[in-house]
This record gives C-alpha cells, structure tokens and sequence, in this order.
C-alpha cells in the first residue's frame, strides 16, 4: 500500500488519520504542537441539534471511532441549552490522550512539534495535467529546542491545517494576539500547504469589511465561579445569567464564527457550558465588567488567556476543493476541516477529515474516489457549502449541522432526524452503510 501524510492533528487529521491507516496504509500525522486536537481541546459540545444526525451517518457509514470517544468522555449527554437540543459535552481536559493512544494503537506515526513549511511537486507533463505532490518540507523539533529541516514524501496528502493563525492574523483582524489554544509563539505559524503548491487560498469575510471572525467562545477557569454557578454547571451542564442592560453587545454576534451561538440568547445573557471547564459563549468579554457580575467576581480566563480582550481568528486560509475533498488543481492532495470549506464545528471536521483520509487512501492505491451522497446530511452539506461558494456573499457565510442556514436547510429537507433506524436506513438505501471499512 502507499504513504498518506496528513499535516494537521485537529479533529479532521485524527479522522483522516483513521481512515487511511485501516486502509492499510503507512499514516503519518504531523503536529505543530505538543498536542492532538487544536481547537477540540476547547470546544466540548457534540450532537447539539444536526450534529446528532451528522454523527450517526459518519457511525452508520464505518467512521464512528471518535464520535465512540467523545461519547465515552462525556460529562453531560441530552443537555438542551438555548437554541439547542440534545447536546453532549465531552471533557476538554481529557479527551486528548484519549484520542493519542487510539491513533498509536491504530499504528499512525504521530510527529509532533513538526511543523510543514513547504511542498514539493513532482514535474507535470502538460498544462493541463494537475499537479501533484511529492512530500512536504516540515521544521522538526521534536526536542523541544532545535528544528531542523526533514523532507518527508508521500504517495497521497491530507491538508487539515486550519484557517487561524499565524499572530500577524489576529494582530490585523481582530484584537491582537489572545495567547489561545494554537500556541502560535511557541511552535509557530500555520502555513498554508495549497497556497505553498500555487493555489490562492480563499479568506472569510465579516460585516464592516473585515477579514476571518473570531473564534466563538473562550474558557473560564472553573474553581474561580461561585459555588451556585458549579453547583449549577455540575448538575445541569450549563448555566444561563441574565446581563444588566448596559454590558449587552449584540455587535459581537456577527464577529463569531460560530453562527449557531449567533442568537439573542447569547449577547443577552452570560452562557456557561461545563466541558471540564466552563465555556463561556463569547468570543471575548471584558474582564473587569465580567467580574462586575454576581457569581463572577473571582474569575479568571484559562483560554485565552486574553479573553479579556479578544480571541483567535479564522477562517484566514481556505482552500479550495472538489466534491472528493481534492484540492483545485492537485491530484494527491485533499482538505479536511476548515481548510476545507467555511465549516464550523468537531463533527464538521470529522465529517470531511474521514472523507479527505478516505480518498487519499483511494487515490494512493489507484483505486476511485467517493463522494457522500446528497441524500444525506453530510453529503449535502458538502454540496451546498460548494455551491453557496460561488455566489456574490459566499465568503460570508459559515455552515454547520447545528444551526445558521444549514441547520433550517437540514429541517426543511426532512434531513435532520435523531432516529438513529431511520439514518441507518437513509445510509443503506444510498449504498453507504460502513462504506468506510471496504476500501
């Protein structure tokens, strides 16, 4: 079999990682950081509205490994908070090693602190052949202090690098650094793999003439809330806290990326969320008047650690794609996550990382590419996200399974069920079920 490297270790790589390597093929996953995950590692809310029967199509098609996971590592299951329903918070503080000993006894070589800088593409034989890649040029530090340059090649590659960072991004667009979850000082700046073989990257637009959004919410340090506010996230999952008139910012809701937390409920009210640590849904709130709040005095920000002020951007670099998940004009390249589309949300990632590691197994064998079918939520998906792409505002919209657009289109097709017989049965009326484990 062939060689699949796969830059990026979000959600999308974890799930492109998956596929290949059961493939059978050698995987190489290469991390910039220290850490699996990215922005999973702070993110928590799986199966909320859509989501649900997004999760059961990828199960019922054979890519149910990490939704098994992050059910396994949730806290609170069924949780209805507003605007949403049947949500379950996985623990963000345990859910990494989780995922990176599953991916080692799969036998995925993981290199971390590696970080790609570059590509190399192999001489094409005409002008209108694509291009095809031939490896990567990473910066490997894995001790901690010294990065030397390594050429690593592969037959097939997966791009789920992200569309945030580097600083200069958030420096630009938004509030400046916040010091969030990426860790750009540390282990670098993400650098785009399609833009690096030719192709311009497409960036994300917001009201104002402004590039990117900010990223939808941030963490609280759990000890620091009163006791009512644990008391209350302990037993229900989350907490609802009015705010006085004066702190309301409804402004910031079309600053987010995350358009299903784009609601009145969430600029009207402090929203907290128990995923190990308390989420709170907003991009960024003044620390001072945040502790201006009854049940808030003590509190701190534990991501970022400037949350006080702003937040990561994204959507800064995404690239584009067929209906495989193949990068424009790159035979053995294919996008997972949000360098895959304006996608917002785990079950996102997971849903085009398992696409993006599947095909780029196929096509490392020589064998046909697949597509999700349209009678499916996340085939559809894919499909309508391309499409909106080209219209005069596509670069201001944003799609997930648990709200926004996509979620009233999912209800208005009769898409969005949570009858896990009746999805199973959508899978294998379109020729689906566990098409993932027979390729």
């Amino acid at each position: 079999m062939g060689r699949i490297v796969i830059a990026g270790g979000g959600w999308a790589g974890c799930a492109a990682a998956v596929r290949a390597v059961k493939a059978g093929h050698e995987t190489v996953l290469i991390e910039k950081t220290d850490m699996l995950l990215g922005l999973g590692n702070v993110g928590g809310i799986m199966r909320n509205n859509g989501r649900f029967t997004a999760a059961e199509e990828n199960i019922a098609m054979g890519a149910g490994e990490l939704f098994e996971i992050t059910d396994r590592m949730s806290t609170h299951v069924n949780v209805d908070f507003p605007g949403h329903k049947h949500a379950s918070f996985y623990d963000v503080t345990m859910i990494e090693p989780e995922v990176r000993r599953y991916l080692a006894g799969l036998g995925v070589k993981l290199r971390f602190m590696c970080r790609a800088v570059d590509v190399i593409t192999e001489e094409s034989t005409g002008k209108e052949e694509p291009r095809k890649l031939k490896a990567l040029k990473v910066l490997n530090g894995a001790d901690g202090n010294k990065y030397e340059e390594e050429i690593i090649e592969g037959d097939a590659f997966v791009e789920a690098t992200g569309s945030a960072g580097p600083m200069g991004n958030c420096a630009g667009h938004g509030n400046g650094c916040a010091m969030c979850i990426l860790r750009c000082p540390a282990f670098g700046p993400r650098v785009s793999l399609t833009a690096k073989a030719g192709n311009p990257d497409l960036t994300g637009q917001r009201p104002g003439d402004l590039m990117g959004a900010f990223s939808g919410s941030c963490k609280l340090e759990k000890s620091t809330l009163s006791k009512t506010l644990r008391k209350k996230l302990k037993k229900y999952g989350f907490a609802v806290v009015p705010l006085p008139a004066d702190l309301v910012n409804r402004g910031k809701l079309s600053q987010k990326v995350c358009q299903q937390y784009a609601l009145p409920e969430f600029a009207e009210n402090i929203i907290l969320i128990d995923t190990g640590q308390a989420k709170l849904m907003t991009s960024y709130f003044n620390l001072e008047q945040l502790r201006s709040i009854e049940g808030f005095e003590n509190v701190r920000f534990s991501d970022p650690y400037a949350g006080g002020k702003g937040n990561s951007m994204r959507y800064m670099a995404v690239g584009e794609r067929d209906e495989f998940m193949r990068a424009k004009n790159i035979s053995n390249l294919f996008l997972g996550g949000e360098k895959s589309g304006f996608f917002v949300g785990h079950t996102e990632a997971i849903t085009t990382g398992s696409l993006a590691g599947a095909n780029a197994g196929r096509a490392a064998a020589g064998r046909p590419l697949i597509t999700l079918p349209p009678q499916l939520a996340c085939g559809d998906l894919l499909s309508y996200a391309a499409g909106r792409l080209r219209e005069p505002d596509g670069l201001f919209r944003r799609f997930t399974f648990a709200g926004g657009e996509y979620f009233e289109r999912m209800k208005k097709l009769g898409l969005y069920t949570t009858d896990r017989e009746l999805i199973r049965k959508r899978v294998e009326d379109a020729g689906m079920l566990d098409i993932y484990n027979h390729l």
